[in-house]
Parts: structure tokens; C-alpha cells; sequence
């Protein structure tokens, strides 16, 4: 296979995520808005009066420039998109904006890729995308706009030049290393703060092993921070509208100063170890500790990393995506092991360990079809918003005003699914836009904390897309019109499955009884009947 087939590949496999699962929820919502702003309004200061972050403003400001630089790269390609025919709606342009992202993240990936292929083998390379693409997490969140997903296209770019270097001179040498350390510092300093922590560690190995003096990194280091310190500032002060703002600082005063991270849960200091890393990794993880042994070269690479999981462990408030950042250079780590054990030349062991890692990456694929499919439907609110859409079309009627619920917010009604109301697409996103007369502008409501009385006594609510089942508060005022189901658990009978083992199950439809999803319903949309 081609050098470029393995790209293409893996930029399939990232887009082929954020076509299963369109929708998104609260953690990816100011970025996802931010980006909505941006191309429906523009950035000039009449805009900014309509953007969504005044409204909503989250527990800590966040930067704008990723959303700013996302929404400008989808530009041509949502103009590109409507020429030939593939954008009827502002959700499309939600999924668009999302492709755009996991095609920076997999260009990202792609040049970690060529840097593995010229430091180890086209076959560890070959691995490395094989393992990556095997696993559930890093795929399916890298067209998702958190915060750490615009901090993870900088992040591989380093890892890339860390790893790919083949320096003629140490001048070169120099270059590639304190390229390294810019981008890191840079992203510390917009994106996401905890990347500090891995860059502490990548700059006491690189003075320890003499590949930069102290003056050279403090040089570096002080350059890149200050000059991405002024640029987020000028950014975000503007979109803010707050006077010298840097979101970051702010949200290390928030998060680690006050200790406000705490209020979304504390977890013991071997999380990562024990629950996130084997999580993220699959079977990655036994191979990545194989490749530590046997090459001194990864065990160099994955210093920074482990030194970052052990200082990110004293942190009390532990996420998976805290720690996604050294996911690819644990899958090069892999990838060097199998790319090692299959080619022993003993022609029996060598088919034992193609078999093995045969088996690791099959084993990949079913856990991340399992985790695939749950995240398939655990998007309630995207599906609640598409289908009032089919039951009620634009030219309705009656003029809706939806009173969207706290949970339809937060698991997929984002601003992109609001179709029929200000903003519509923009002239030169649609020229055929259709017109809308005034009268026909839904109202989309996401007033939270209202009980259910106080939105059947407001009369001007016509229709409501509520995460209780109706109930008494409701009864003469508003009427069940459709039910939203979503993912639930998965059961396993294993009556069937241990009639499988002795063979008495033969038939494909007794099987699938052995194992199966079990959804219930998490939202039901109403209509009022008292008008």
C-alpha cells in the first residue's frame, strides 16, 4: 500500500466517525458556537452583539482562535460544498465544519506517520495508523471541537518533528528542537494549559542530553509565550469584549488556584493508569510496554509522556481527554513492537506473533464497534431537534417556539440545528436561499431551570421537547407527539450464548438475542392543546 493510501486511510476512517455520529454535546458547545458565530455573522464589532457566548458564557472563557481559524478554513469548503449541491441546511454546515477539523487532526497524524516511516520502517508506520484507527477514542473525537482536539494538531506537529529529524549539523539539530518547543509553548498558552506539563518534562530531556542549553530554551520558550500570550489576548479581549483577557490564565486561576475543577468530581492519582490509558489505548498498551524494552529510541520518546501522566496524577479532577495528547506516540510505541516481533526469523514464532497482533487489532475493531455504536445514540437532543423538524416543516401553519430542555442542549440542539430561525445561511453559502416571511421565524427557547408548570402556564411555548416523560404538571396543556430513544445499556443472555458454546444455537436470529442494545426513552417532544 501506498504511502499516500495509508493516509487516505486514515482520513476515511476520521470522517467516516463524524458521519455515524453528526450531533455533538456540551463539552464541544462553545467551540461548535463560537465557529457558528464566526460564519453566519462575522467577526465585525456590530456582530459580535449576536454572538452566543454573551448568553452563554460557561464557567471560564475560552479562546476564539481556533474557532475563528476553523471557521475560516470551512469557508471555501462549505462555498465548494453548496456548488455541488451538498449543503440544504445549516446543519450540514455543522458537519462540514466538523470534517474540516478531523482533516487538520488526521493531516496531523498523517505527518507523524511519514516522521515514523523515516525513523523506524514504512511497516511501523503501517502499524502505527493500523493500531490508530483500530481504536474508538482518538478517532472518533478528532472531528469534535473541544478544546483539546485544536490542541492536538499542534501537539503531533511537535511529536512529528521530534521524531522524523535527521539532522546534518547541530544547527539543524537546534532548529527542530526549538520548533518543538515553540509549538508546545504556544499551545500551553491558547489551547489548553495542562499541555505545560508535558512540555516541562520534553525540556529537562533535551537539557539533560545537551541538545539545548538553558539559555537556548529560555530563550525559546520565553519568545513563543510571550508572542502567543499578546496574540490571544488581542484575540479574546476583542471577542470578549473584557479588557486584557488571556482564558487560559483564567482557567488555571478557576480550575487549580481555587480548586473549582473539584465540583465536577475527584478521582484517585492511578485513574489514568488504571482506567483512561487502557481505555484509550486497547491493546496498544501491552505492546507499548514490549517496545520500551526493546528500543531505547522509544523509551527517549515516551519519557515526556510518562512524566506528563505522572504530573497530571496529582491533579484531582481526571478526564480521559486530559491525557488523549500522548494516545499517538503510545500507538508508535506499539506499532515499533509488532513492527519487531513479527519479523523474528524463526518462521513459527513470527506466525505466533503476526497471529498475536492479528488478534490485538481485531479485538480493537470489536471494542470500538461496541463503543461506536453506544455513542451512535447517545445523542438525544441532535435526534429530538431533526425529528420536530420532519413533524413540523418550515411553511407550517402555526409559527413554533420550542422550549428546548437542559438535557436536548446538552446532548446534541446545538445553534447549527436551529434551521429556522436568524441566522439563515449566508448569501454566498446558499444564493438560492429560499425566503422566509417574518411570521414564519420559530423561536428556539433554552431558558433553563423552568418547571413544567410555569412553561404550560406560558401560553406563547407552543411546542416542548422536555427529558421527563409528561406528566401531571402538563395534563390539558400539552400532548405527546413523539418519543426519543437512546442508548441505555447493552444486555448479554448468556442462557443463549452458553447454548452457543454447546452448539445447540445454530440459527443467526437465536444469536442476536444473545447480545443486543437496549435503549429507552430519554426525550419526548410535545405539543400544546389548549391554544
Amino acid at each position: 500500500m501506498s504511502s499516500i493510501a495509508i493516509d487516505l486511510f486514515l482520513l476515511s476512517i476520521v470522517w467516516i466517525h463524524v458521519f455515524l455520529a453528526p450531533y455533538t454535546k456540551v463539552e464541544e458547545s462553545f467551540n461548535l458556537h463560537a465557529t457558528h458565530d464566526v460564519l453566519m455573522y462575522g467577526v465585525g464589532p456590530n456582530a459580535l452583539k449576536n454572538y452566543d457566548h454573551f448568553t452563554f458564557p460557561g464557567a471560564v472563557p475560552r479562546t476564539f482562535l481556533g474557532s475563528v481559524l476553523l471557521a475560516w478554513l470551512s469557508t471555501p469548503v462549505i462555498a465548494l460544498a453548496n456548488k455541488l449541491g451538498l449543503v440544504s441546511s445549516k446543519f450540514d454546515l455543522q458537519i462540514i465544519v466538523r470534517l474540516v477539523l478531523a482533516t487538520l487532526n488526521a493531516a496531523g497524524l498523517c505527518y507523524m506517520r511519514r516522521a515514523i516511516s523515516r525513523r523506524f520502517s514504512y511497516t511501523t508506520s503501517a502499524l502505527f495508523v493500523l493500531l490508530t484507527c483500530s481504536q474508538f477514542h482518538l478517532p472518533f473525537w478528532m472531528g469534535r471541537t473541544l478544546p483539546n482536539m485544536f490542541a492536538l494538531l499542534p501537539v503531533n506537529i511537535s511529536t512529528g518533528l521530534l521524531i522524523g529529524h535527521n539532522p546534518v549539523s547541530v544547527r539543524q539539530s537546534k532548529r527542530v528542537y526549538k520548533a518543538a518547543i515553540a509549538l508546545l509553548s504556544f499551545t500551553a498558552v491558547v489551547f489548553r494549559a495542562e499541555i505545560a506539563l508535558l512540555l516541562a518534562p520534553l525540556s529537562f530531556q533535551l537539557l539533560i542530553t545537551r541538545k539545548l542549553t538553558v539559555l537556548e530554551l529560555i530563550k525559546v520558550g520565553l519568545y513563543s509565550s510571550v508572542t502567543s500570550i499578546a496574540l490571544t489576548v488581542l484575540v479574546d479581549s476583542y471577542f470578549w469584549q473584557t479588557f486584557l483577557l488571556w482564558p487560559e490564565l483564567h482557567g488555571i486561576y478557576f480550575n487549580v488556584y481555587e480548586g473549582k475543577s473539584v465540583e465536577w468530581g475527584i478521582s484517585p492519582p492511578l485513574t489514568y493508569i488504571k482506567n483512561y490509558l487502557p481505555k484509550l489505548l486497547l491493546g496498544s498498551l501491552p505492546l507499548a510496554c514490549i517496545s520500551a524494552i526493546l528500543d531505547n529510541r522509544i523509551t527517549s520518546l515516551l519519557f515526556p509522556s510518562l512524566s506528563f501522566i505522572a504530573l497530571i496524577s496529582c491533579l484531582g479532577h481526571k478526564e480521559w481527554r486530559f491525557v488523549i495528547y500522548v494516545v499517538p506516540i503510545f500507538n508508535l510505541a506499539a506499532a515499533r513492537a509488532a513492527s519487531f516481533l513479527i519479523f523474528r526469523k524463526p518462521p513459527l514464532l513470527r506466525r505466533a506473533f503476526i497471529l498475536a497482533t492479528t488478534g490485538i487489532i481485531t479485538t480493537n475493531l470489536l471494542i470500538t464497534i461496541v463503543f461506536t455504536l453506544s455513542s451512535i445514540y447517545n445523542y438525544p437532543g441532535g435526534e429530538a431537534m431533526t425529528l420536530l423538524h420532519k413533524l413540523y416543516p418550515t411553511f407550517h401553519k402555526s409559527t413554533p417556539h420550542v422550549h428546548i430542555s437542559n438535557l436536548a442542549a446538552q446532548t446534541g440542539a446545538s445553534l447549527f440545528l436551529h434551521l429556522n430561525a436568524p441566522p439563515y445561511l449566508a448569501p454566498y453559502f446558499l444564493s438560492d436561499q429560499p425566503f422566509r416571511p417574518r411570521s414564519f421565524t420559530w423561536i428556539y427557547n433554552k431558558t433553563e431551570h423552568l418547571d413544567e408548570r410555569t412553561i404550560a402556564l406560558s401560553h406563547e411555548i407552543t411546542h416542548v421537547i422536555s427529558e421527563g416523560r409528561p406528566s401531571r404538571p402538563y395534563s390539558g396543556y400539552f400532548a405527546p407527539v413523539a418519543t426519543v430513544l437512546s442508548f441505555d445499556r447493552w444486555y448479554v443472555d448468556r442462557a443463549i450464548l452458553g447454548k452457543l458454546g454447546y452448539g445447540i444455537v445454530t440459527k443467526p436470529e437465536e444469536l442476536t438475542k444473545g447480545f443486543g442494545m437496549v435503549k429507552s426513552g430519554k426525550l419526548w417532544i410535545l405539543e400544546r392543546t389548549n391554544k
